[in-house]
C-alpha cells in the first residue's frame, strides 16, 4: 500500500526547512501546518568566537570540536568581520579536528580543512566519543587542550565526557537559539493541538518543544497542550529531540531509522 498520511493534520517546527518540509507532508498526503519554532542568530559580541580563533591560529588546542555547520560557519563570519578568515582557515588545517556528523564535515570539506574523526548517526555525543575512542592508538584524550564550539544550549553531556576522559575543556558558544520574530504561527499550532485539529507532530530539534511549550505556557494552555499530545503521534528526529521531549513530559512516538528530515516524515506515515 502507498504511504500516506491520508489527509491528516501534521505538525512541523521547521524554520530554515520550511518550505521543505511543508512541501514533504503534501507529497505523503499530509496537510502541512508549519510553524517555525527558532531562530538561529548571532551573539551579541564576536569576543568569544575571537578568543577560539586566536586559541586555534597560536596552537592551543590539541583538538577542535565542531558540533554544528551553522557553529563553523558563525566562526568564520566572526572571523572575516575581523580581517582574519583565511589565517583562521591555514590554522584549522593544521589542527585535529572532531565533528559531530555531516552539517559541519560539509562546511569544513569546503574549506578543503581534513577531519580527523566524524561521529557517526545518530550524531550525538556518545557516538562522537566512541569515534574518538575508536582511533586511541592515534591521540587519546588525556591531559588534552580540547575546545568545543557549542551552539544555543550547552552539551553538558559531551563536555563532562571530555573531562573525565582527562581533557581539559574549553566550550565556546558560536551563535545562540531565539524565539522566532513573529509567533503567532505558535500560537496558531497551540490553540490546533488543543481543539485536537493535529494528527501528527514532527519534531527536528529539541529546542523546538522548549519554545512551542513556552508559547503555550504563555496562553495559559501548556497543560492542555501536553495532554492533547497525549494522543497525537509524535515523530522525534533522533535521541536528542526525544531526550528534550522526555525532559519536557512528553514520549515520542519513533524515530526514523535515520535522522533524516525526508525519513521522519515517511516514516512517520507508518505511524
Amino acid at each position: 500500500m502507498e504511504q500516506s498520511f491520508n489527509n491528516r493534520s501534521v505538525l512541523a517546527f521547521e524554520s530554515r526547512r520550511a518550505k521543505e518540509i511543508g512541501a514533504l507532508i503534501e507529497t505523503f498526503g499530509g496537510r502541512p501546518v508549519v510553524a517555525p519554532a527558532m531562530r538561529e542568530v548571532p551573539r551579541e559580541s564576536d569576543d568569544d568566537a575571537l578568543a577560539l580563533a586566536d586559541g586555534i591560529e597560536r596552537g592551543d588546542f590539541n583538538a577542535v570540536v565542531f558540533l554544528t555547520g551553522v557553529g563553523v560557519r558563525a566562526l568564520l563570519d566572526a572571523a572575516d568581520r575581523a580581517g582574519r578568515r583565511t589565517r583562521l582557515v591555514d590554522a584549522l588545517r593544521l589542527t585535529r579536528v572532531i565533528v559531530r556528523g555531516p552539517k559541519p564535515a560539509a562546511v569544513l570539506r569546503e574549506l578543503n580543512v581534513p577531519v580527523w574523526a566524524n561521529a557517526p548517526e545518530p550524531n550525538t555525543w556518545r557516538e562522537l566519543m566512541d569515534a574518538i575512542e575508536a582511533r586511541a592508538d592515534e591521540w587519546t584524550l588525556s591531559d588534552a587542550n580540547v575546545a568545543v564550539q557549542e551552539y544555543g544550549v550547552s552539551n553538558t553531556e559531551l563536555l563532562d565526557a571530555l573531562r573525565t576522559a582527562g581533557a581539559r575543556v574549553t566550550a565556546v558558544p558560536t551563535y545562540q537559539w531565539a524565539m522566532p520574530e513573529d509567533v503567532e504561527p505558535l500560537r496558531s499550532a497551540v490553540t490546533a493541538v488543543v481543539a485536537g485539529q493535529v494528527d501528527v507532530v514532527l519534531v527536528t530539534s529539541g529546542i523546538q518543544i522548549v519554545h512551542f511549550l513556552k508559547v503555550a505556557r504563555s496562553m495559559g494552555k501548556e497543560a492542555d497542550v501536553k495532554a492533547a499530545l497525549a494522543h497525537v503521534v509524535i515523530g522525534s528526529i533522533g535521541p536528542s529531540a526525544s531526550a528534550e521531549l522526555r525532559r519536557n513530559g512528553l514520549e515520542p512516538t519513533f524515530e526514523p531509522t535515520h535522522p533524516k528530515m525526508g525519513l521522519l516524515v515517511r516514516e512517520a506515515t507508518a505511524e
